[in-house]
């Protein structure tokens, strides 16, 4: 309503009326917003990725001892855009995962990809949440307990009409150099180095199951609280157990060539030097469904 007559009209008439006046204004309003991401794009460029990063909401993981864990997840959520289309619906990636009042479990987040591609009217898509996981682990000598912590990231994609799961773990370990050990009279550098397995898996695989299968293959595991003995005890194993960032990576790789609950996987290992400004590091890839 023009400024001019606003006054006059609130003289002739109660503000009740009034109110009505603007909201029914405001509801017509509301009916008359351009929908400007559905209109049509000219460039025909499909777009990959397109969606939300770093939204974080509660979830529950399943503990291999028993229980669960309740943490806090950095969700990243996307879908392919068709070249026809100028812009996705961002709004609808947060009501996706607001519709989960309460902590996402593995079970439900496996869904989300599905709700995500139909809500959003797309052929691909992928969500990917990353989380905190806490392991209370002994100490090799005093069995004093503490907690380590792992990064762990599922991933849920929807590609080409399939469905896959993939669960990626950072384990930290060290790593003892083998050359450093066979040309040194005393001692031998070592550092700490990650591990991250990236396993696509057609069953069911606990977190708790590769970082062990990371740790064995190390020159030593590491902890979170270690006494005078535990130390003596880690110390003297990296020394009697070097690997070079090659021999970490395969080790590894072969002990999941061997399980058949992992159809693919990828394994990096990052060593952070400790005499050199710099990391060594390796990867392995493998496809087992490639034959």
């Amino acid at each position: 309503m023009p400024p001019e007559l606003k006054g006059r009209f609130a003289l002739q008439y109660p503000s009740k009326l009034l109110g009505s006046y603007n909201g029914a204004m405001k509801a017509k309003d509301l009916h008359n917003i351009p929908d400007v991401q559905s209109s049509p794009d000219l460039r025909k460029l499909a777009i990959d990725k397109v969606g939300i990063k770093a939204i974080r909401h509660p979830i529950q993981i399943m503990q291999r001892a028993g229980g669960v864990q309740h943490t806090i997840a950095s969700f990243n959520m996307y879908v392919g855009l068709p070249h026809h289309f100028k812009g996705t619906h961002m709004s609808r990636f947060v009501e996706i995962l607001s519709a989960h009042e309460r902590e996402i479990t593995v079970d439900s987040f496996q869904g989300m990809v599905k709700e995500m591609v139909a809500k959003l009217e797309a052929e691909e898509g992928v969500v990917e949440m990353t989380f905190a996981y806490f392991v209370d682990k002994a100490a090799p000598v005093s069995g004093v307990k503490s907690l380590m912590d792992y990064e762990v990231t599922f991933v849920s994609q929807i590609l080409g009409g399939a469905q896959c799961f993939a669960m990626k773990v950072l384990v930290p370990v060290t790593s003892l150099c083998p050359c450093s050990k066979g040309i040194s009279e005393r001692g031998a550098h070592n550092q700490r180095s990650h591990v991250t397995v990236t396993a696509h898996t057609g069953e069911f695989v606990w977190i708790e199951e590769l970082v062990d299968l990371v740790e064995k293959q190390a020159s030593s595991e590491l902890y979170g609280l270690l006494k005078r003995p535990d130390e003596k005890y880690v110390t003297e194993r990296a020394y009697d157990n070097p690997k070079f960032v090659e021999d970490m990576v395969r080790d590894v790789a072969a002990v999941l060539n061997l399980d058949e609950r992992i159809t693919k996987f990828v394994v990096e290992s990052e060593n952070f030097e400790s005499i050199h400004n710099h990391s060594a590091y390796a990867l392995i890839e493998r496809d087992k469904t490639a034959g």
